[in-house]
């Protein structure tokens, strides 16, 4: 019986402005194939997708969800995922990436520890497509969104801000409210087994901690959680960890002037050697 091929899953981090992290990417490079890509993907960020024609799949976990012209999708960071078209059509998407801790913080004159958690990493049952027909609110403050981005109008910034963190309410009382009856359902459960991990290296990417650590946070032992977290990453947890401080040390080598000492203390590597070594792995090059 011949071996199943492995499932390749790559990690494309996105580098956004501090002041402003929030990304669009949209024109007529952002046609999808209806080839079904043989590699995943995920990202440091939330997607924000909106399909401007034709229709397809979005597939997590090997559970295909079907999408539509006029349909909102929603993907939270560290998510494996692939998109792809139906057969003979070619979808067009525009996309938004954010990061909603970052990009409302100063939205909110409280403690930052009142702030509701708007990054939709721990939502059950996750619901990612949501139709224009079903959910008219989302799929405006979308579109309005991605059209103040692509027009930069004046103190555009200043309304992107604020319908995103209007959208991220909707979409997350649309995931606490709604009953998913759909295959979704079936969907995002795997994850929420390392979520507290996965939001830990998020956090605190830069402190030094074990793969036993993150275990215990996730209450499974080292060895079910490396085997979980490898069957959800398609990698190793030190490989993620070491592929999220390089895209953060990556950050700091294009934003500042700071020696690699200095940013690969900061970055969490105590020598400048390992730090090397991880980030010519990490990136193909030194």
């Amino acid at each position: 019986m011949p071996k199943k091929q492995k499932t390749i899953t790559e990690y494309r981090p996105y580098t956004m402005p501090a002041a402003f992290p929030v990304l669009i990417l949209s024109g007529d490079r952002w046609h999808i194939s209806d080839v079904k890509s043989d590699r995943l993907h995920f990202h440091n960020c939330l997607e924000i997708g909106i399909c401007l024609a034709q229709s397809g799949y979005m597939e997590f976990e090997g559970i295909p969800v079907a999408f539509r012209e006029g349909d909102i999708s929603c993907v939270p960071r560290n998510l494996p995922h692939t998109t792809y078209s139906s057969p003979g059509e070619l979808s067009l998407w525009t996309y938004i990436f954010l990061n909603p801790d970052e990009l409302f913080h100063q939205m909110y004159p409280g403690s930052s520890t009142a702030f509701p958690d708007l990054s939709m990493a721990n939502i059950p049952n996750f619901r990612f497509i949501y139709h224009r027909e079903d959910y008219p609110k989302i799929h405006f403050l979308a579109t309005s969104a991605a059209e103040e981005l692509e027009k930069k109008p004046e103190n555009y910034q200043i309304t992107v801000r604020s319908l995103l963190l209007a959208l991220c309410i909707e979409i997350q009382r649309c995931q606490i409210q709604a009953k998913v009856t759909s295959p979704q359902s079936e969907i995002g459960d795997g994850k929420m087994a390392i979520a507290p991990a996965l939001d830990y290296i998020h956090k605190n990417y830069m402190l030094d901690f074990t793969v036993k650590d993150l275990a215990d946070l996730c209450h499974l032992s080292e060895t079910h959680f490396r085997r979980i977290f490898h069957s959800i990453m398609r990698m190793p947890p030190l490989e993620f960890i070491n592929n999220t401080r390089i895209y953060h040390a990556c950050t700091l080598l294009k934003t500042t002037e700071e020696s690699i000492l200095y940013i690969s203390g900061q970055v969490g590597y105590n020598s400048v050697s390992t730090f090397n070594r991880c980030f010519a792995k990490s990136m193909g090059t030194s």
